[in-house]
């Protein structure tokens, strides 16, 4: 005891201590990562990648480089993940259509098979959020009123309350939210395309952003309930456009009355 007590006052046990808390905290770092790498983890075949590779460098290497590595014209696309490769080319935003403040979605240019070779390719790379299966976005499994919660306290100060979308800055925009597939949805929830952040699963588990897809597809099928929607940017837009409308009839009728002969 006597001896274990000297040592605890040696001028080296503070750094002894210091450096061994480094290590199990490294450790316990590089352990969480493996996890969420075999997670992310995708089988994709030899030949997919293969022919990925093919259709990356014919299509995509000008912007992305070569081996993806990036350019002054694209992002590297080294760990991004085969999720963010589907979203944007499965929602047509990428090959981009000319250069521009963000990518804008349009019809999609490749088939799902070549889609899908090329997140192959992709996520050959380095490890990223995977494509999600069906169970992620099974909509019969999600809880819309949590997902509303979710989308109005993370979401909705971009994309609106009604997620029709919302202006930013620079000539940068949130998209609206209508017709989205669930799996785009999730995708862009996991990846952060654009301007919009990386919600990972620590931030919004898997199962709040199956929630969120089930509240915005519900409203989605709902509709407006009635009436010009005007954008669905609340009793604001409402409330001006009626104070507007009923002064210009106001004045009108002034104009109208004073006109008449007497």
């Amino acid at each position: 005891m006597k001896a274990l007590s000297q040592r605890r006052r040696h001028p080296l046990a503070a750094v002894a201590l210091l450096l061994m808390g480094l290590l199990i905290t490294g450790g316990l770092y590089a352990a969480a990562g493996s996890v969420n790498e075999a997670k992310a983890a995708t089988t994709y075949s030899a030949s997919d990648v293969n022919e990925g590779n093919k259709l990356f460098v014919a299509n995509c290497a000008t912007c992305h480089g070569m081996n993806a590595e990036g350019s002054a014209d694209g992002p590297s696309l080294v760990g991004v993940g085969a999720a963010a490769v589907d979203f944007q080319v499965g929602t047509g935003r990428m090959p981009m259509q000319m250069q521009g403040p963000q990518a804008q979605a349009k019809p999609k240019q490749f088939s799902d098979e070549e889609t899908q070779k090329l997140a192959a390719y992709v996520a050959s790379l380095g490890a990223g959020p995977a494509v999600p299966d069906d169970e992620a976005v099974d909509t019969s499994q999600g809880n819309s009123a949590a997902g509303g919660e979710v989308f109005r306290v993370n979401c909705a100060m971009c994309h609106n309350a009604g997620a029709a979308g919302g202006a930013l800055t620079r000539g940068k925009f949130a998209p609206g939210l209508s017709d989205v597939s669930g799996k785009h949805i999730y995708e862009a929830m996991a990846t952060g395309p654009q301007n919009m952040p990386v919600f990972n699963d620590s931030n919004i588990t898997p199962d709040e952003k199956r929630d969120v897809i089930t509240f915005l597809q519900e409203i989605d099928a709902q509709g407006s309930p009635g009436g010009a929607s005007l954008g669905s940017l609340g009793p604001v837009s409402e409330g001006l456009l009626i104070w507007t409308g009923g002064l210009a009839i106001v004045i009108a009728f002034t104009i109208w009355l004073t006109s008449r002969p007497s």
